[in-house]
């Protein structure tokens, strides 16, 4: 059985030298895309979280998995046509240039989609609260 992570530095550690570098490649590119992104691990492998969660990757014996949500995927459908993907997940080769770029397009892309989540959730809030005392104010009356 895979041992629990404590925390990114650990699970990093795990792999050889040269997968080490590249997930710390991918680590940096995440980190520096969203400074207020919360590090976590999450199903025993690296997640960041910003207003909810926006990313995961892993490393592989062949490949870096990188995990956008299923709407990541699919917003950069072109983009990953030479990559194997599907709903949620793509597979970046580990012996090919790292497309990092294209992930931090995905992290920012993700971190909109979380922005407007919250500002959906915050307006629906607004109206509940005025919707109470509207409520409160006819029933003095």
């Amino acid at each position: 059985m895979q041992a629990k992570f404590k925390d990114v530095d650990s699970y990093i550690a795990t792999f050889p030298k040269d997968v080490q570098a590249t997930l710390e490649q991918v680590r940096n590119v995440i980190k520096s895309s969203v400074p207020k992104a919360e590090e976590v691990i999450s199903y025993n492998m690296p997640a960041y979280k910003y207003l909810g969660l926006l990313v995961y990757f892993a490393g592989y014996k062949q490949h870096i998995g990188f995990y956008p949500t299923a709407s990541g995927i699919t917003v950069f459908k072109n983009e990953l046509s030479n990559y194997k993907n599907a709903k949620g997940s793509v597979q970046f080769p580990l012996d090919k240039p790292m497309p990092l770029a294209l992930i931090k397009k995905m992290v920012k892309h993700r971190v909109k989609e979380n922005q407007e989540k919250e500002k959906r959730k915050t307006k629906k809030q607004l109206k509940n609260v005025i919707q109470k005392k509207i409520n409160v104010n006819k029933k003095s009356i």
